[in-house]
């Protein structure tokens, strides 16, 4: 809009949005959502100058896209959608048909977004035999590496070396319960990606085996995915031998699709935007790898163009699904993906996902269909998140919004407009067919009625709720529980402090239970109890079915049954185990002295505005591991033959000598450290540990400031020192914060001195886009600035001029909660202040990390906290020397670092203020 001088925005109607229009041209193709970005994908040279001229290109380049596709099948396709389109006021139809062609006549308009009616059904196939174990030697893991990087690929130092070491993980287990252990630390720029693919893919060909491929988050994913071309080059092979598995959450479901386009339809002429948006919705479905809506081939500013919650709306967010029941199971997504990667060589999956597949493999082991086998091995890359992820999905809650939600499962949508079925719903055909099913569903429909009832959450907070508390419980006991930990919570609050994650939250110690809490407590577990013998009635009944009628059950049905158990198993019945667990233990404290094993506390926090929950409050008893590695390793002793664990970070301090201690003795503790952070310790056989340092020369590269002069609480000074830094380098920055609070303030107070400068400033928790949408804007748009909190210190690759300054708020220490107390106190050796030095070195040494990812580049990092204590400096690569001074001496000499970078690698915003 600046660009083009409009002050106020047109409405959706009134303005041809060329990301509309590429979203109908080429659906699934990645483009940056800004002019240079799209010029890109049209295989457009952009000009180093963009200005409001070069629209038109674009669009020329889009309109002659849709010529050349007038008379092939894809161009059938697209006229398919044009009378829903032009129905719906979509702006650009009478474009379109005229560079196309008209839509089909007499076609019902709505028949072009009914993609579940066009999609290909997936079909069962035999289970794949078990894999052998042969091995592969470091000779051969070299071999294939020198294969994929081809003959005219950059040497890297040291990822051969890799390669041979991950190859440890893939040997023939020994003994029960004794997978193999590599430990392998990467040092920015060795290549680790391609070093593990090429053992474990010459393992899974080798051997008929899957070997699993995790790391932290969808944008990583991502990243390992598009690193597999070297290894398929094809397409179509590619598609058959690697699969990206995610959370079910994260797909299209086509049941939650047609409830949106009949919705849609009810509507009749209000419902324009919503039918435009199914539309290129459907568009896309029709051509999508795999229908993943999140982090896939959807493009992420899809929501920002229509809305985060038109994305959400389509997708099983809520555990809903229904599995068998439902009437697109044959040609879901979901459904199709898990098939695929039963018999794929690599499935690319995040720590969430495989510890929970771990978990319920351990506890339900008679529930998991033979094809579900687990795998054998196992690369855990981005491996210093696995004790963060280890603590997620192993932390139990009790909370309002956990218990409601199941209540919503059980009994469905009570007086809302959600299709929230309920179990009645969902086993319907099943109690048709087995009468004996329907007395303990009805039993369990019965006894949900304990758990929060719609409206929950107001009545905790009214104004009478403290009065209604001590003046006598309410009926119900989950919402008698709920009012309970509030006025505990109330009375003994001890942190309310902002969070980078969930806002403001309060939270205190469980234990010594206040009387009242206590009652509340034995009270709920009593009326849980009685949702628990049910459930348990109703799957046993459900596995007779399956034993009793084996002869007459065709595999639909058998299908249907086994997906049934599962379900009322992983949603209900272990969730309520736990819960009662958790009850049980509330009014007995740990014993003085002793180390727990868990970590239980109250807590009350407001969740973020996307998502399903988005800006709800929410009350809970929590419930985490001291050391979440113990049922990390726990779940994967047994199926895991082998486990690479990697990453730029697996030990603190690499190579810096410790006060008092040798070089040998410094290298042993920061193993020795590691292997208890990570786990390794809980595993029988010790860990082959393996270091390959990072090729950069960063004394070169590379400067480190502390800002000396900058007060500490001055949001103003604060500014206007991420202003002139990013100013001083052209863009190309990324600032770094501890708290969304000052993210959002300095964004509002930068962002138009930016502008104006030409520097474009996007930012996390701002912008509605999701976090790869704008990193590949960052990457793209090599002049612009990114402001975000963890997820943009870690994984993020973004090569070149693109990034070249990295601006840190203030000093990453852990967050003193209650959970970080207990674990500094009893995982600290005695030693609690190394343990907070050794956290926030890790972020720093992150956040570093992203500056140089190839030779040529040059970066500086600078640290805003002039109270960053001089001893983390240990954080930074060997040479790198931490400057300490002020804001204006240290922009000079940031100018003069950065204007002596090779001529050819410097930025154009750069070059314009040489002399």
């Amino acid at each position: 809009m600046r660009v083009l001088g409009i002050e106020t925005p047109p409405a959706r109607n009134e303005c041809f949005d060329l990301l509309e229009l590429f979203l109908f041209v080429s659906p699934g193709q990645s483009a940056t959502p800004t002019p240079r970005g799209l010029a890109l994908a049209l295989d457009l040279p952009p000009p180093a100058t963009i200005e409001a001229d070069f629209l038109h290109t674009l669009l020329n380049a889009l309109l002659l896209r849709l010529r050349s596709a007038r008379e092939t099948p894809a161009g059938a396709t697209m006229r398919i959608f044009l009378p829903v389109l032009s129905a719906a006021g979509w702006i650009w139809t009478a474009t379109v048909e005229e560079a196309l062609g008209p839509g089909p006549a007499n076609q019902p308009a709505l028949d072009a977004v009914r993609i579940w009616r066009r999609l290909p059904k997936w079909e069962d196939e035999a289970p794949r035999p078990p894999p052998s174990s042969f091995p592969v030697t470091s000779a051969e893991a070299r071999a294939r590496l020198a294969a994929l990087l081809g003959p005219e690929a950059e040497t890297r130092p040291g990822q051969a070396d890799f390669a041979s070491v991950a190859a440890g993980a893939f040997d023939p287990r020994r003994t029960v319960g004794s997978p193999h252990l590599v430990l392998a630390e990467a040092g920015t720029g060795t290549g680790k990606t391609l070093g593990y693919v090429a053992p474990a893919s010459l393992w899974a060909e080798r051997n008929g085996g899957t070997v699993w491929i995790s790391t932290y988050t969808r944008h990583l994913q991502r990243q390992i995915e598009q690193e597999l071309t070297r290894l398929h080059p094809d397409p179509a092979a590619r598609r058959n031998a690697v699969v990206v598995r995610k959370g079910r959450e994260n797909y299209l479901c086509l049941l939650n699709m047609e409830d949106a386009v009949n919705t849609a339809a009810s509507r009749g002429d209000s419902s324009g935007p919503a039918l435009i948006a199914l539309a290129l919705l459907a568009r896309w479905a029709e051509i999508s790898s795999d229908g993943d809506l999140l982090g896939g081939d959807l493009p992420g500013w899809f929501g920002e163009l229509f809305g985060a919650g038109t994305v959400f709306a389509v997708a099983d967010r809520r555990g809903e699904c229904i599995h068998g029941a439902c009437p697109h199971y044959q040609r879901c997504f979901v459904e199709h993906t898990i098939r695929r990667a039963r018999v794929a060589d690599l499935v690319i999956a995040n720590h969430a996902l495989v510890m929970a597949q771990a978990a319920w493999t351990a506890s339900s082991p008679d529930d998991v269909p033979e094809e579900d086998a687990p795998p054998t091995r196992y690369v855990f890359d981005e491996g210093h998140h696995l004790p963060d992820a280890a603590d997620g999905a192993f932390a139990l809650v009790l909370s309002g919004l956990q218990t409601a939600e199941l209540r919503r499962w059980l009994l469905g949508a009570e007086g809302s407009r959600s299709r929230a079925r309920g179990i009645a719903r969902r086993l319907e055909d099943l109690v048709a067919t087995f009468p004996a099913l329907d007395p303990p569903l009805n039993a369990v429909l019965q006894a949900a009625r304990a758990l929060p009832a719609p409206g929950w959450s107001s009545r905790l907070r009214a104004p009478d709720a403290e009065q209604a508390h001590v003046d006598g419980l309410p009926a119900n006991p989950a919402e008698a529980f709920l009012a309970a930990l509030k006025h505990q919570l109330d009375a003994r609050e001890a942190t309310r402090a902002a969070s980078p994650h969930r806002g403001t939250d309060s939270e205190c110690d469980l234990h010594p239970a206040d009387p009242s809490l206590a009652d509340a407590a034995e009270a709920f577990s009593r009326a849980l109890n009685r949702l628990t013998t049910p459930l348990e009635t109703l799957i046993q009944r459900l596995h007779d079915q399956l034993e009793d009628d084996a002869e007459n059950l065709d595999s639909a049905a058998r299908s249907r049954i086994e997906g049934a158990i599962r379900a009322l198993r992983r949603r209900a019945l272990n969730r309520v185990q736990g819960w009662i667990a958790l009850l049980d233990s509330t009014a007995v404290p740990p014993e003085p002295g002793e180390r727990p094993v868990h970590v239980d506390f109250i807590r009350a926090e407001r969740l973020p505005g996307r998502g399903p929950f988005g800006g709800e409050h929410d009350i809970g008893l929590h419930r985490h591991w001291l050391d979440p590695t113990l049922p990390f390793a726990a779940v994967m002793r047994a199926p895991a033959h082998g486990l690479l664990i990697t990453s730029a970070t697996l030990r603190d301090q690499p190579g810096r000598d410790q006060p008092g201690e040798t070089g040998t003795e410094s290298e042993e503790a920061a193993w020795a450290a590691a292997e208890t952070r990570l786990g390794a310790t809980h595993f029988p056989a010790p860990a082959i540990r393996a270091a390959l340092m990072s090729p950069f020369d960063y004394a070169r590269q590379t400067r480190a400031y502390v800002i000396a002069d900058l007060p500490r609480d001055d949001l103003p000074a604060l500014a206007g020192a991420y202003r002139d830094l990013f100013l001083a380098a052209g863009g190309g920055a990324l600032g770094l914060f501890t708290a969304i609070s000052r993210l959002r303030a300095v964004h509002a107070r930068i962002a138009g001195p930016l502008d104006e400068a030409g520097l474009p400033l996007y930012a996390q928790h701002v912008d509605a886009m999701d976090n790869a949408t704008l990193i590949d804007i960052f990457r793209t748009e090599i002049d612009s600035c990114l402001l975000g909190t963890d997820a943009m210190r870690d994984g993020v690759d973004v090569p070149g001029e693109a990034l070249r300054m990295v601006v840190f708020e203030r000093t990453p220490w852990p967050r003193a909660d209650i959970l970080h107390r207990e674990r500094r106190l009893h995982l600290s050796h005695g030693q609690p202040g190394a343990y907070d030095d050794r956290l926030a070195r890790m972020k720093l040494r992150q956040a570093f990390g992203r500056l140089i990812r190839k030779t040529s580049d040059r970066g500086v990092f600078v640290m805003l906290d002039r109270r960053m204590p001089s001893r983390l400096a240990a954080a930074f690569p060997k040479g790198v020397t931490l400057r300490r001074m002020g804001i204006s001496e240290a922009i000079a000499d940031i100018r003069d670092f950065l204007d002596s970078a090779a001529p050819d690698t410097i930025s154009p915003s750069r070059k314009a203020n040489f002399p």
